[in-house]
């Protein structure tokens, strides 16, 4: 069953915390499948864009586990406050990485659970081999990080065919997330090519929650209302 992930990415902590309320009523109301969120954070630095800083929501009241997607300057550097706020997984955008073999050893080294990011136009052959193996996600942008709201490029399922691929001939634990444009028409297609999980942020929140999360889930599984 491929896991929905709400994501999350404002420059407001009221509205941060709208929305994992609005997440957290709606899962105890329908008895949904949702046991995370993404907290999507990015610097100004990364992205021409910029959201709250981990910092700013130590403390927050949630149940559901917190993603932390790091597209930032060296992300290694963002790992004790993400922790500080709480997060179970911590993921890291490559490209501006000094050491995916650092960002990775610190992660494991606060006892949380670890995954590399890949954006839309970075290639798999990008990532370092021998730390793949380690990783427990990895995040494949299907659009230009750094934006909600953007068109998904059909070109990441080739990457998610190739990491399938390598996990099936590794035999490495790895899940896949895809992040980026998904709506009902290629949810389908992405889990057949090997997603697992489908990190959904504007599309999810506008309209009825509960809805969204429900039509996208069958769609990925072929059954559309």
């Amino acid at each position: 069953m491929t896991e929905i992930i709400p994501a999350i990415l404002t420059d407001s902590v009221s509205d941060f915390e709208k929305k994992v309320a609005d997440v957290e009523s709606a899962v105890l109301a329908n008895d949904l499948n949702i046991k995370r969120v993404q907290v999507d954070i990015i610097d100004g630095v990364f992205a021409d864009n910029k959201t709250i800083d981990p910092s700013n929501i130590v403390g927050v009241d949630t149940n559901l586990s917190l993603d932390f997607h790091l597209m930032v300057k060296n992300p290694a550097g963002w790992v004790e406050k993400c922790a500080n706020a709480g997060a179970d997984r911590i993921i890291g955008q490559i490209e501006m990485m000094d050491s995916q073999a650092e960002f990775v050893g610190k992660v494991q080294e606060a006892g949380l659970y670890v995954g590399l990011a890949l954006d839309l136009a970075t290639p798999v052959a990008n990532f370092d081999p021998v730390v793949l193996t380690g990783v427990d996600v990895i995040l494949l942008m299907s659009v230009k990080a750094g934006w909600g709201g953007q068109e998904f490029d059909p070109g990441v399922i080739e990457k998610i065919k190739k990491l399938d691929e390598i996990r099936v001939r590794d035999s490495t634990p790895f899940k896949i997330c895809v992040d980026g444009g998904i709506n009902e028409d290629v949810a389908g297609k992405l889990h057949l090519a090997g997603a697992d999980e489908f990190a959904v942020g504007k599309r999810l929140f506008e309209g009825e929650l509960t809805d969204n999360i429900n039509r996208l889930q069958k769609a990925a599984h072929g059954r559309i209302d």
